[in-house]
């Protein structure tokens, strides 16, 4: 086994694998830098490039890749408040508060060495368990996984926000549009509404990219300031190794999120969906004072930047050991396998045992490859928390709205990414916890699946009396009781919230859970005309989802009631909670998305992002023509020579390119502007 090891050390310390192993990570780095990207948008990329490598350079640039992504996610998160994957929401929740404080290079210089030290853990848990983990994989059957996942959505939906009541509610609507579309098993689509767009089902990273950027975007162009709301840097050039010590502070804690994410990662489908809330649940309920957790608290930070890079190397376990790859980044690293010509499986621990130590390495050096480059660039990076917030808003939007569209390639994800915009500014400003919405919408099929094959291998819910059943549901209860104390205490001590979903402002709430409710129970009582396999999971979710609305109307109305007694009148009542819910700046913000995708349909997109980008500058950012034609023709380069010709994507056909293809003279290159 040790020589084993060594012999897969050697491997890498090739020259020419060394160099697609540098050229890795900075491919890495940056398609983790860009919203929407992610791991497996770059494996895809790169994996034709293998075809004639040989396999340890192969994976070298694959690997390399896939585990500097990871880390460098974490510059979107903290900038933005844009989580760059599903798994990253945790970091959100103290990293871009620590931003606004302008403690931007100490929270990075933080979550880059916390993913250095997580890369390097869960790389020794891989090595380590490889030959011995095959039993407990095993042991995680259909139900423990239905209950794990179960468990993840307790963790986010009691921990993000102010009120266990509404996180619980704002997952269980994430499980409902979960269920839109075809059904594993029925051919019946469900909540589509006679759409072609909604038939396989919502397409996460638009709902993603719309609920969590379009407000933090549009709270930028409306006060115009900086992502640090000090308009200043607090680190005074020293945050970046502030941030390193508060991770070596707190090695303990890293490590131990680094090992939870590690094995966590190992179960198939629900590591990356889950390990953030868990070990960020692990952090704030094993320190003494989490008053600061949600407001910038570096510990916040660290436990799920840890546990993120981590959990790559447990993710590997059962793609090398069994074949069942647990994300789409895996799936993609087994067809590179096979490609090559080997076969994941038990084959992979005796005759390419020192190939499959070579990924050991690989994730290890790559993790802290790119921490160290990432470190030598983080004062460069956190400028950008102090850049007008005008010239930062037309950027972010085009690598939203282009991140959106890598989900499918069909105008539906901008609607989507637009709608859904609307939805996440007014559960901000309402004070409903986002992250549980996003996460359900990840684990819902999951969830609905592992349910379903127990229900009828154990004749109905006989497995709720698996062992391990039982000590997830214990802990889920545990979990959630203990989080509804703290928030009480909280109360009791009457400081001030902030964070995700502490946001008090009933008459904006009010709508908002009038809504879910109306939702919830058209969604049930639809339900209930399916067969009986179709209707049971989204009866599960509507039922609670609507009493849990229901009581959350209920608050919201006695509140509402309250502020009017309070100031005199319904007009004060309902101007007050308009200005202090940003209702009228907001109009005008979503005007101009609506315009941009309008425009989009007539002209193309390669000609209505740079207009968008020009007349923004223009008319609210009060730019000269100069910057504003300047800054849309950098945004037209990028749509033309990044996404089209090095992307190769495909663009929305418009209406003027069905028109004026035909009349161009031959040979024009039309892909300049259609």
């Amino acid at each position: 086994m040790f020589e084993a090891l060594i012999e897969g050390l050697g491997l890498i310390f090739q020259w020419h694998v060394l160099v697609y192993f540098a050229l890795g990570c900075v491919i890495g780095i940056l398609m983790g830098a860009v919203p929407g990207m992610g791991g497996a948008i770059g494996l895809v990329l790169l994996l034709p490039f293998t075809f004639s490598m040989e396999p340890v350079a192969a994976f070298a640039l694959l690997i390399s890749s896939w585990a500097a992504t990871s880390t460098s996610g974490a510059i979107t998160s903290i900038l933005l408040g844009v989580p760059s994957t599903a798994a990253a929401q945790a970091t959100v929740l103290d990293g871009y508060p620590m931003a606004k404080k302008g403690e931007a290079a100490r929270a990075l210089g933080a979550a880059f060495t916390a993913s250095a030290i997580g890369g390097v853990c869960g790389a020794a848990a891989l090595g380590v368990s490889l030959p011995l983990i095959l039993p407990v994989i095993l042991a995680f059957e259909s139900p423990e996984q239905f209950m794990l996942g179960l468990l993840g959505l307790a963790m986010v939906g009691s921990l993000a926000g102010q009120s266990v009541v509404k996180g619980v509610a704002a997952a269980f609507f994430g499980l409902l549009l979960a269920t839109v579309g075809f059904p594993e098993s029925s051919a019946t689509p469900r909540y589509s509404f006679g759409t072609l767009y909604l038939m396989d089902s919502l397409p996460l990273i638009p709902v993603l990219l719309g609920l969590f950027a379009l407000p933090e975007v549009m709270e930028l162009a409306i006060k115009n300031v900086s992502i640090s709301r000090t308009g200043a840097d607090e680190d005074d050039g020293k945050g970046l190794m502030k941030g390193v010590r508060d991770a070596l502070t707190n090695w303990w804690l890293v490590v131990r999120c680094s090992v939870i994410g590690a094995y966590i990662g190992m179960l198939p489908g629900l590591g990356a969906s889950i390990v953030g809330w868990v070990t960020y649940a692990h952090a704030k309920q094993s320190v003494k004072d989490d008053s600061e957790f949600g407001q910038g608290d570096v510990r916040g930070l660290l436990a799920p930047e840890a546990a993120n890079n981590a959990l790559r190397g447990g993710a590997l376990i059962p793609t090398l050991t069994l074949g069942i790859p647990g994300s789409v980044g895996t799936a993609i690293l087994m067809g590179a396998l096979i490609m090559h010509g080997m076969r994941p499986g038990p084959a992979m621990l005796t005759d390419e045992l020192p190939l499959t130590f070579s990924f050991v390495w690989m994730i290890a050096i790559a993790s802290v490859v790119a921490t160290l480059i990432l470190l030598k660039t983080v004062n460069y990076v956190a400028k950008v928390a102090l850049l007008p917030g005008h010239l930062v808003v037309p950027g972010v939007l085009l690598f939203v709205f282009m991140g959106a569209w890598l989900g499918g390639g069909d105008i539906g994800d901008w609607i989507s990414c637009i709608l859904f915009g609307v939805v996440g500014f007014f559960m901000k400003r309402g004070g409903w916890p986002r992250p549980p919405v996003i996460l359900a919408l990840v684990l819902g099929e999951i969830l609905e699946r592992t349910f379903q094959i127990s229900s009828n291998i154990h004749d109905g819910m006989g497995w709720l009396g698996r062992p391990i059943v039982i000590a997830l549901m214990v802990i889920i209860v545990v979990s959630v009781a203990l989080a509804a104390r703290g928030i009480a205490r909280q109360k009791r001590s009457g400081k001030k919230s902030a964070g995700e979903g502490s946001e008090k402002n009933p008459v904006v709430s009010l709508p908002i859970s009038l809504l879910l409710f109306i939702t919830f129970s058209w969604a049930g009582v639809t339900a209930m005309g399916w067969p009986s396999s179709m209707q049971q999971f989204p009866l599960m979710i509507c039922i609670p989802g609507a009493l849990l609305t229901f009581i959350v109307v209920i608050r919201d109305l006695m509140h509402t009631m309250s502020l009017r007694s309070a100031s005199g009148s319904w007009s004060a009542t309902l101007q007050k909670a308009s200005k202090d819910g940003w209702l009228g700046e907001a109009i005008p913000f979503f005007s101009y998305l609506a315009a941009m995708l309008l425009l989009s349909l007539v002209v193309g997109q390669k000609i209505a992002l740079p207009i968008f980008v020009g007349i923004y500058l223009l008319r609210w950012g009060h730019y000269s023509k100069r910057i504003a034609l300047s800054y849309s023709l950098v945004v037209w380069a990028i749509l033309v020579f990044f996404y089209d010709q090095v992307m190769d994507l495909l663009f929305h056909t418009s209406y003027l390119a069905i028109f004026a293809q035909p009349m161009l003279p031959r040979g024009f290159p039309d892909w300049l502007i259609f």
